[in-house]
């Protein structure tokens, strides 16, 4: 048989791959009979371990036992790492710095730092002042380990029993974890750090150590930090000297301090200080005949300082100035800052009163505000409503969403890529993936055409989504980013605010459009000083200027849609009859979160309205109802000078028109004037009386009526703002256009 293929040779080339196959099959079948003999050998060996009877289920117990403490072990590791990420060795220390603060008047205001004041040990912190703690705060702090678990049982059993909290069931230590590391939010998170930093604590140092932290940490009202700033506060002595009266009232403070200061509520405070002195008896320490004393003759307080601190602006300007002297090696520091101290009182009044008589019905119980002057100067900061019960500051970590208030963004950056305010554009939006945006009314839509400062004044979620779309979501966050705004990030619903933003953050960035596009960072130190009275830090010499952020073109068309919100949509609560106002509302989905966000030619203002614990409020609350309100009240008290500037883009309002003819003719008849106005001192003519005000409003009226604008509604917060004619005709809108009759309700 002949075949080329095996010619000359060629048999040898051929791949054998019978042999192969062979190979592999004789491979495998070796290995196979290799794992059957060790398997059996295997099973032969452990077989003599095999357990019958009680031994199997005790094994088979310790099994389990070990499985799920190894998982236990993994569950702990997880939830303790955050905790552990807290932990700080720097934050129990007293600090390096020394700060006494003083307002933009030079009057002082407070302090920071190591003026708490530890200078005291243990041993020479009187006996009553440790056992009037202990017996309130925790008596069993030297039987457990952290955590009392008997007390908390306790305090459980009695909030049950009184469906309220009456009791608090954190010990000492939990509390100190708490001062130190964390903030006062109620959530289930913080409780977890709360106790495994409690046990970290107390690995790392003793009892007393603890104990002192405690007294040197906690806040016991009117700015006083620790027990002994305490004494000299209330009592005008060092806390060596206190009696037990006088050391009951401090052990009542701990439980809330601006409730119970004397200061602020003497019958309150009597009231706890008795209460302090039946614990000392239930717990042992003193008998009723030691305390019947304390009870006849109560501790006797001083007035030594003003009681109203402006404590939340301190703790951010103190953190402002950590910063600014960060590598300087200067550490004893007097700081004049931007605070206003009359402005900071009103707002203060205005949030806790706006808490009290609107929160109830309204079902929120938490605010914050800021003021600041349009290059960032911040005048006014209220963190939340009570500092002594939480020193969380909601204006300056509460990152809650701003809801429709976030527009703002939205529209500046159609703005900068083409769009125009009286370009016309629809009522509705694509979908984003299941999702589709609707109105505050729950429609999708009607379709309609409407100019775009329309649809930002009637609050148009449907214009807002498809304005994201159509020019690009990395676009809003490359805006929100230039403008000083963190966190926020793509996503199909972020036009409509659904990522949290901090007050203050919020605040900078619309003072953005306030300043002309440039940017308004917000600062609080204007100079700093060190302990020989040296210039170490001026704002004015120390910083660059202002970086132009966005065309001032683009600011002014922002801030001329803005003002239509207040004259003729959202915003008509927030109007001032002495200035022009621009500013949007915002309320989150809930809703959770209601705001309003707007300034004047002088001041910015940001109001947030909610619940800590992100509660929904009242249905139908939205921020034009409750926040614009809030900021009028606070605004119409804060501009006692009516020169007050024009917003960029807007005409000047006749008031101010007004008040720049009275001082032409005070310069004309007043040779001294002029150099009064260089040197600053003009209060006799900046601030106004009622008599000037008076007469100012008359000739603001007579321009009107020469100009042929109507006259506006008397001051009425809950009252709308009347549209003004002239402003319609700048955006292209006939004077006497109405309002469609479907026009949507917004936020």
């Amino acid at each position: 048989m002949s075949d080329w293929f095996f010619k000359q040779g060629d048999r040898d080339k051929v791949i054998n791959w019978l042999g192969i196959d062979a190979k592999i099959d004789s491979t495998i079948a070796d290995t196979w009979a290799l794992c059957k003999d060790y398997w059996n050998a295997g099973s032969s060996f452990f077989a003599r371990f095999r357990l019958y009877g009680w031994r199997r289920l005790l094994n088979e117990f310790a099994s389990e036992a070990f499985t799920l403490g190894v998982g236990g072990f993994i569950v702990l590791y997880a939830l303790a790492l955050p905790a552990l990420l807290e932990f700080d060795e720097n934050k129990f220390l007293t600090g390096r710095y020394s700060v006494k603060f003083l307002d933009k008047a030079g009057n002082e205001i407070g302090a920071r730092g190591i003026l708490h004041n530890d200078a005291v040990p243990l041993e020479e912190i009187p006996d009553s002042v440790i056992k009037a703690t202990m017996a309130t705060e925790d008596r069993r702090f030297f039987e457990h380990y952290g955590i009392d678990v008997l007390g908390t049982m306790r305090a459980l059993i009695e909030n049950l029993r009184a469906n309220d909290v009456v009791q608090g069931g954190s010990s000492l230590t939990q509390q100190l974890a708490k001062n130190l590391f964390l903030s006062s939010e109620r959530s289930l998170q913080r409780k977890i750090k709360e106790v495994f930093l409690s046990f970290l604590l107390e690995s790392r140092f003793t009892k007393r150590e603890i104990l002192k932290m405690y007294l040197d940490h906690a806040y016991m009202g009117g700015g006083a930090f620790g027990v002994e700033a305490a004494a000299q506060y209330y009592f005008g002595k060092s806390i060596r000297d206190v009696n037990l009266a006088e050391a009951a009232m401090l052990a009542g403070l701990y439980k809330a301090p601006t409730k119970y200061a004397p200061h602020v509520n003497l019958p309150a405070s009597r009231a706890r200080t008795n209460e302090v002195l039946s614990n000392l008896v239930e717990s042992g320490f003193y008998t009723p005949a030691q305390v019947h004393e304390a009870r006849l003759h109560p501790a006797k307080i001083i007035e030594t300082r003003s009681t109203s601190s402006p404590d939340w602006y301190l703790d951010w300007a103190f953190e402002e100035v950590q910063r600014i002297m960060e590598g300087k090696h200067q550490y004893v520091l007097t700081v004049r800052t931007t605070v206003d101290s009359t402005l900071q009182r009103q707002a203060d009044d205005a949030v806790i009163s706006n808490i009290r008589d609107q929160g109830r019905s309204s079902r929120y119980k938490s605010g914050a505000f800021v003021a600041l002057e349009t290059d960032g100067a911040v005048r006014a900061m209220v963190g939340g409503p009570d500092y002594g019960e939480s020193q969380f500051n909601r204006a300056t970590h509460a990152k809650r969403q701003p809801g429709s208030s976030f527009k703002v963004y939205v529209y500046a950056t159609a703005l900068e890529n083409g769009y125009t305010p009286n370009q016309m554009v629809r009522d509705s939006s694509r979908s984003c993936g299941r999702w589709h945006p609707q109105n505050y009314s729950g429609s999708h839509g009607g379709g309609g055409r409407v100019p775009l400062w329309k649809a930002l004044a009637d609050s148009l979620n449907t214009v807002a989504a498809e304005l994201s779309f159509a020019v690009g979501r990395e676009k809003v966050i490359e805006m929100t980013k230039r403008l000083g705004i963190s966190g926020i990030r793509k996503s199909c619903s972020m036009a409509l605010g659904d990522y949290g933003i901090t007050p203050l953050e919020h605040a900078g960035g619309i003072a953005t459009f306030a300043n002309g596009g440039k940017s308004a960072t917000p600062y609080a130190a204007l100079e700093i000083f060190n302990s020989k009275g040296e210039l170490v830090y001026s704002r004015e010499r120390d910083e660059p200027p202002a970086p132009q952020l966005m065309e001032p073109k683009v600011a002014e068309m922002m801030n001329q849609m803005m003002e239509k919100v207040i004259t003729e949509g959202t915003g008509k609560r927030a109007g001032l009859d002495f200035t022009n106002v621009v500013g949007k509302t915002g309320t989150s989905t809930g809703p959770n979160d209601v705001w309003f966000v707007g300034f004047t030619g002088k001041y910015v203002g940001v109001v947030w309205l909610g619940n800590d614990d992100n509660r929904p409020m009242q249905s139908g609350t939205t921020g034009g109802q409750m926040a614009a309100p809030l900021w009028h009240s606070i605004m119409s008290v804060a501009h006692t000078n009516m020169n007050i500037p024009t917003i960029p883009g807007l005409q000047p309002h006749p008031t101010q028109v007004a008040e720049q003819a009275r001082i032409a003719q005070l310069r004309e008849s007043d040779p001294n004037y002029a150099a009064q106005e260089a040197a600053g001192d003009t209060k006799a003519t900046s601030l106004m009386p009622d008599t000037a005000r008076e007469t100012l409003k008359r000739i603001a009226a007579s321009l009107r009526k020469a100009g042929g604008i109507a006259d506006p509604a008397p001051a009425d917060p809950n009252a709308p703002a009347p549209a003004k004619k002239d402003d319609r005709a700048s955006l292209g809108q006939p004077p006497e256009t109405a309002r469609p009759a479907n026009a949507t309700a917004a936020r």
